[in-house]
């Protein structure tokens, strides 16, 4: 069964940087495509980032330029560097698969918070 844990959350100011890391299990991961997801208090769950299995990028325009989603088929990891956070980037991020959905459980997420 597929495993995804979420780290590298915390606090920050706005203006601040983190980076994100998702560790998956299983094999199947380099095939995949890859992405970060969050969510708000109060707000559905939305993909922020997504990266195929070849490499290529995309983004929602809420984060295009400040987001950077990349990945280590070696590790079996996928990053998101957040740099220039805004308030409004405040949530709980997950990654996942997002082409397929119901494949892996959702992983605990990790936090982050951007005060102003």
């Amino acid at each position: 069964q597929v495993q995804l844990v979420e780290s590298g959350g915390g606090l920050v100011q706005a203006g601040g940087s983190l980076r994100l890391s998702c560790a998956v299990s299983g094999s199947t991961f380099s095939l995949n495509s890859m992405g970060w997801f969050r969510q708000a208090p109060g707000k559905q769950r939305e993909l922020v980032a997504r990266i195929s299995s070849g490499g290529i990028t995309s983004y929602v325009d809420s984060v295009k330029g400040r987001f950077t989603i990349s990945r280590d088929n070696a590790k079996n990891t996928v990053y998101l560097q957040m740099n220039s956070l805004k308030p409004e980037d405040t949530a709980v991020y997950y990654c996942n698969f997002p082409n397929r959905p119901n494949f892996a459980s959702w992983g605990q997420g990790t936090q982050v918070t951007v005060s102003s």
